[in-house]
């Protein structure tokens, strides 16, 4: 295999490793959004809830049934961390982590959009 015939391959690797990153840029950006919303919605019910001067005064229970807002912001919140929202939401950099290391091994590397990085070879005498 020549040299323009490498180069070749590698320009196509890289236009396929930047677009499969780029595709998960929107899905990324969606899960980021609603990992905000949840975990404002939290925190403002868990304000509420805090603040409330009956809290002191009923049950845990009680409390809880109280703030249908907290309980239901915070009980989605927990279900989307056992869904895995915690890894969706940093899928690209894990990717690009992952072919850091398997591009290691050919003297390259990449950033975090999926474009190579050549690095230079070392002559073992």
């Amino acid at each position: 295999m020549n040299s323009s015939e490498q180069a070749e391959d590698l320009k196509a690797f890289e236009r396929r490793l930047m677009e499969y990153v780029s595709c998960l840029q929107p899905a990324t950006g969606r899960w980021r959004m609603l990992l905000l919303v949840v975990s404002v919605c939290t925190a403002t019910g868990a304000w509420n809830w805090l603040t409330d001067p009956e809290t002191q005064k009923v049950s845990f229970s009680s409390s809880l049934w109280n703030h249908p807002f907290f309980t239901i912001s915070c009980i989605t919140l927990i279900a989307l961390f056992f869904a895995g929202i915690h890894r969706r939401v940093v899928a690209p950099s894990i990717i690009a982590a992952r072919l850091r290391t398997v591009l290691a091994e050919y003297n390259m590397s990449c950033d975090d959009t999926g474009k190579l990085i050549l690095k230079p070879r070392t002559n073992i005498q």
